[in-house]
């Protein structure tokens, strides 16, 4: 065959292609989506949750002003159609999408705007009308604390119905990626006054779905918003289904009684991947599990006990034998994806023998008892919080350390994890918005110590909160990038955790489920997903 066969051949078949489209290709309206998940949410106020549950139903309730494209943290006009940043970096003007409406019908304007940022914190606001009131009792607003906004936001003004106006205290290079984050998420202002504590039960965002029903540790439901300014979804409902054990949710999914599964056991992959009905969606995932050390008890705040830990964990072991493939071990705070990464910090040996050592150094010869936290939900970034809890126990045992395995229900878990219960606890973290800061300073800053904590470890540095905050003020990506790099080797000197892995997004489901896009953020937007 001549090349320009193959050439013309080649075109005939691209043009039919567009001619013909695949069965399916055209998006279907209606249907409804059920979908299996490891836990409930904790609550749909996204100004008050810090926890992936909450937010992958609180994706699909609420639109922030700026968005993050489909599968990175690049940012797109949402509720604000255009933005203007002045010279200095200091204000953040906002013009806001024209007869936008949340879904009891009142209209999203630039007072709403004030009204969902002014309630979180005693900044300076100023409404353009008659505005409304602030909630005498709410609280507390994890991430705005988390992010330290009140030492970043001055005040939010509206100017006019869809103009809106952030003055800043100091320069801040992720603020507009922040302001994509849950917390920065718009909230009918009515809803949140009629309703009080209950709004985080039966929330009103402007979203591409309205909220139904909520049964606590069963379901949440959700249906299409009639009236949302990007079109109506294809989707007539969303279902969230709470199924805790990772194998009955995979029955679930091979009876073909839900559609799309959340954290499957990775030795299930597979045999999903041989069923003809079903398919296995994969991106890297911009995430870090870690065990974090209580410094502020005994005897964690002895750094050769933390060393002795780190060295007495098999972290290789515990991905080949629990992630099976979809993890890699971790050495820094932050994932290899992300920018800031430092490769030339080297990770502390599994080493049993100089872990003992250490410990007698530290005044513990023959160890000590103590209690190891263990997630009771599947997260992204842990596949099985109590297998990754007994592997570190056998571990530890064999230096002279006993711990006692303790859980919790998930809001309870991350409740008393915040206040510093703990002596050793299993979590972890997905970036909110593609910046380090994200991890570094909601996790491991001094201002996130304050209860309620981001940093679990209540590791207190003056000289990585310096550099933090060097890094979170500069504009310069290239000395940015430098801090980073110089943080990673403050932490891991300090070791105030045991990073653990990084793993990869693996969500299987049904084939009919089209458009169903990963993100490394782990959002669930669900707006434009359609059912054959």
């Amino acid at each position: 065959m001549t090349r320009r066969t193959v050439f013309w051949c080649f075109f005939v078949l691209t043009a039919l292609a567009f001619i013909f489209p695949a069965q399916g290709a055209t998006p279907k309206q209606g249907g409804v989506l059920i979908i299996g998940r490891g836990g409930d949410s904790v609550g749909l106020d996204p100004a008050l949750e810090d926890d992936g549950e909450s937010f992958k139903v609180a994706d699909n309730l609420f639109d922030t002003l700026v968005d993050y494209a489909d599968e990175d943290t690049s940012l797109r006009p949402e509720l604000a159609e255009s933005w203007s940043i002045s010279a200095d970096g200091l204000r953040y003007t906002f013009t806001l999408r024209e007869g936008v409406v949340f879904h009891d019908g009142t209209p999203l304007d630039a007072d709403a705007v004030v009204f969902s940022f002014a309630r979180q914190a005693p900044i300076k606001y100023k409404y353009f009308g008659k505005g409304f009131p602030l909630p005498k009792e709410q609280g507390p607003y994890k991430y705005w604390g988390y992010m330290s906004m009140s030492d970043i936001v001055a005040s939010v003004e509206a100017r006019d119905a869809r103009t809106v106006v952030f003055t800043l205290k100091r320069p801040e290079a992720p603020f507009l990626s922040n302001l994509g984050m849950n917390f920065s998420s718009i909230v009918s202002p009515t809803a949140v006054l009629k309703l009080g504590a209950d709004f985080r039960r039966k929330p009103v965002g402007s979203g591409p779905f309205k909220f139904v029903q909520w049964i606590k540790d069963d379901r949440i439901i959700l249906e299409a918003n009639e009236r949302y300014w990007d079109g109506r979804p294809y989707l007539d409902r969303v279902i969230f289904r709470s199924i805790p054990d990772n194998s009955t949710r995979l029955l679930e999914l091979l009876s073909g009684a839900i559609d799309v599964m959340h954290f499957p056991n990775p030795s299930d992959i597979p045999l999903i991947e041989k069923e003809k009905n079903l398919k296995v969606l994969r991106q890297p995932g911009m995430n870090i599990g870690y065990l974090a050390m209580n410094m502020d008890k005994k005897p964690f705040d002895n750094r050769k006990v933390r060393l002795a830990i780190n060295h007495a964990i098999n972290k290789q072991a515990i991905i080949d034998t629990i992630y099976e493939g979809l993890g890699t071990v971790a050495k820094n705070p932050i994932p290899p994806m992300m920018w800031g990464y430092n490769d030339e910090v080297e990770d502390y040996r599994y080493d049993p023998a100089l872990a003992r050592k250490l410990l007698t150094e530290a005044g513990y010869p023959n160890g000590f008892q103590t209690t190891l936290w263990a997630m009771p939900v599947p997260r992204p970034y842990n596949p099985n919080g109590r297998k990754v809890a007994e592997a570190i126990q056998a571990d530890l045992r064999k230096i002279g350390i006993e711990a006692r395995i303790v859980s919790y229900e998930w809001g309870t878990y991350l409740d008393k994890t915040e206040r510093g219960e703990h002596d050793m606890a299993l979590l972890g973290w997905t970036g909110d918005n593609g910046d380090p800061d994200n991890f570094f300073y909601i996790l491991l800053d001094k201002e996130s110590a304050r209860i309620p904590a981001g940093n679990i470890a209540f590791y207190r540095s003056d000289e990585l909160h310096e550099i933090l905050v060097k890094a979170k003020t500069s504009t310069d990506q290239a000395e940015r990038e430098r801090l980073y790099k110089q943080a990673c080797v403050i932490v891991h000197r300090d070791a105030p955790w045991v990073p653990l892995a990084h793993s990869i997004q693996v969500v299987p489901m049904k084939k009919g489920v089209q458009n169903y896009k990963l993100h490394p953020t782990t959002k669930h937007r669900l707006g434009k997903v359609w059912k054959e």
